[in-house]
């Protein structure tokens, strides 16, 4: 779920068609998984350096292929729960409370 700043970013006719774009020159496969050597779709495109209310009109964040990353579900809940700092749950895109 997208923290209430960046809501109207993730709903851009732009980020959109970047986040598309993205996923195609990918070939709409999990990065992560693929470093293994494991052939998986992506789900999700993740930016790299996290978005926040000081960055989110930066294109070179926001948009920039360079800080896009394709990753599955079960690779960007990892990516996250990198991020969560001691928090033993996160609750993923479908509402459902999930436990690292």
């Amino acid at each position: 779920m997208a923290k209430p700043f960046a809501r109207k970013f993730y709903s851009s006719a732009t980020w959109q068609a970047c986040r598309e774009e993205y996923a195609k020159s990918q070939r709409y496969l999990c990065e992560e998984c693929l470093r293994r050597g494991i052939y998986r779709p992506g789900d999700i495109v993740h930016h790299k350096i996290e978005l926040t209310p000081a960055n989110i009109e930066n294109p070179e964040i926001t948009l920039s292929f360079d800080n896009l990353e394709l990753l599955c579900r079960d690779c960007h809940a990892e990516a996250h729960k990198e991020r969560s700092k001691g928090k033993r749950y996160y609750i993923d895109d479908g509402g459902t409370v999930k436990i690292f």
